[in-house]
Formats: structure tokens, sequence, C-alpha cells
């Protein structure tokens, strides 16, 4: 198991306070003027996602003052955060409320996410619901664990591998250009089921747990997929971009498919993005 800089219990407790203290009292409780669109009517901002940001910053700097913290929101004010993670000894990534939509909307199924990175290596990951009160977590090299509300642990697998017309997918088509999402869309009548819960923490729980069998994106913003792709690799799946290359967070760009197994990854990557390349 990979050396981990910060104890993934501390992590997790951090986590778990921001979503108890700064965000569940706004849930369906947003006052006037809490909204806030970032780039477009569905990038959204809330205060509470400002206020969760602000205290796991404040409680992860207690840690030690040599850590980069690249969070969300700081980096809309600062890109070249995005910059320094390849090269930082230790940062972490932080999503304070995945899945803003469905909070802003009232919609129970949004999480907190952090990710550890060391020389741009993840190293760590926690998920938490913070409606429910469960975790998914990771530690490279020791598997995923899903921990319970009621203080049960198991570990957790990835589904096994099925034909892909008998699968089950979650796509996101959001930032695919034009042409590019058509294409997409016109082939995924090769999939069973295809999901898209615009929360990408509770999507790569769902796989990681064996919820379902691929996971598609056009956009990989290291908040984002930092935490939920090491839950998938631990947990058994295999994750890479379409061109082959395995996922990195200090990559921004490119198409990530995140699968129960090699052969579904090559499947999805030929079949649903019409992309040929030998099995990596």
């Amino acid at each position: 198991m990979a050396d981990n800089p910060i104890d993934l219990d501390r992590l997790t407790e951090i986590l778990k306070r921001a979503g108890a203290e700064t965000i569940m009292p706004s849930f369906r409780n947003l006052e006037d003027g809490a909204v806030r669109e970032k780039s477009s009517a569905i990038d959204l901002v809330t205060e509470a996602d400002e206020a969760a940001e602000r205290f796991i910053k404040t409680e992860i700097d207690r840690l030690s003052s040599g850590i980069l913290f690249v969070g969300e929101e700081s980096t809309a004010k600062d890109r070249s955060l995005l910059d320094k993670i390849a090269d930082a000894d230790v940062a972490v990534i932080v999503d304070p409320i995945d899945g803003t939509s469905n909070f802003a909307a009232g919609i129970a199924m949004f999480s907190v996410m952090a990710a550890v990175t060391v020389k741009g290596e993840v190293v760590s990951a926690v998920v938490h619901d913070p409606v429910t009160g469960d975790t998914v977590r990771a530690e490279k090299g020791g598997g995923t664990y899903w921990l319970l509300a009621n203080g049960d642990s198991r570990k957790t697998r990835v589904n096994w591998p099925v034909p892909l017309d008998e699968s089950i997918g979650i796509v996101s088509s959001t930032y695919f250009e034009p042409k590019a999402r058509s294409a997409l869309f016109r082939r995924l009548d090769q999939v069973r089921v295809v999901a898209n819960y615009r929360n990408s923490g509770h999507e790569y729980r769902m796989l990681a747990t064996g919820g379902c069998h691929f996971n598609l994106y056009g956009q990989v913003m290291p908040w984002d997929h930092a935490p939920g792709t090491l839950l998938v690799s631990e947990a058994g799946g295999h994750v890479a971009f379409a061109d082959g290359e395995p996922y990195h967070p200090s990559r921004h760009h490119g198409v990530l498919v995140s699968a129960c197994s090699r052969q579904t990854h090559r499947s999805v990557t030929t079949k649903i993005l019409g992309i040929e390349r030998p099995l990596s």
C-alpha cells in the first residue's frame, strides 16, 4: 500500500463535518441569491459550496502548511493551481459539493469529495454522501471500502463484465462537441441501460460498488475524477482515457472511460466512441 501523507480517517472526518455543518443546513433551505451561474445555466455555485470549501481548506491547512489545496471554487479564481498538481509533494483536490445542480434543485444526490496526490499520483480518496451518511474511500494498494452510516464496513468490487448490449452505462455527454455528441447518441443503442445522475461522485460510487459497468466523461477536471477513479481502480476496475493513456489528475482534456474490466473499456472505446486501438 502506498504511503499516505494524510491520515485517511482524519480526511474522512473533515469531509463528514463539512457535510453536516456547512452543507446540510442549506439543503432545500437556500436563501434568495444563494445560487449563482458560473459559465452557464447548468454550471452553478451556491453559498454552501463556498462555505464547505473554506471549511475543508481551513482543516487541511491545520494538518500541514506544505499541502497544496486545489478546490473547485479556489481554482475558478486561480487556474494556475491546476498546473501545480503534477509537481506538488502533497496536494488535496476537493469538490465541496459535487452535483451542485442537484443540490440547488433540492435533489438528494450530491457528494463531498477529496483526493490526495503525491507528485501527481492519487494515493487516497474519499467520497462522502452527506444525505445518507455513507462514505466510500480507497487507498492506493489497499482496496476500496464502503463505510455505512450505521458503522458497518465492507470491501467493494466492481461488477462482473457482461456484453455491451447487456451493460449499464453512465454517460455524460454535456461537454462533447455537437458532432461528437450526435455520433455518441447514435451508438448508445448498443447499451442496455444509459443513465446520467449529474453527480460524478455518485456515479463512480456505483461503478466501484457494482451498480453499473462503465462510466464515460467528456470533461476531466481533477476534482470531478481524481477521487472516483481511485475508488474504481482499487475495486478492480480499469480506468484510462479513450486514447489508452492512464488517468492522471494533471491531464484536463480528453474522453475518460472507467469500466469494470479492460475488455469492457475496450468495447466502450471501440463501439461507443468509434476509436480503434490495440487492447492495452
